[in-house]
């Protein structure tokens, strides 16, 4: 896993929908779901937004935890 990638998550926000401007990190369980079974974004956001469903489906969420509190 790529800690890069991980700073992404609780620093870049949701572009658009419904829960626009909050921070990819933060995307409830049932939103990163229905990406999963839809389809995820092109590019870059598609990538961040498929591993916070992996961290999300695997109960890994609490790995942004240490990042958070920089």
């Amino acid at each position: 896993m790529n800690p890069e990638l991980l700073s992404l998550l609780i620093s870049r926000t949701m572009p658009y929908g419904k829960y626009k401007g909050r921070l990819l990190a933060d995307l409830p369980g049932h939103y990163l779901g229905w990406f999963a079974r839809e389809g995820f974004p092109a590019g870059e956001l598609g990538s961040l937004i498929a591993l916070m469903y992996e961290l999300d489906h695997n109960a890994l969420r609490h790995l942004l935890d240490p990042l958070r509190a920089r």
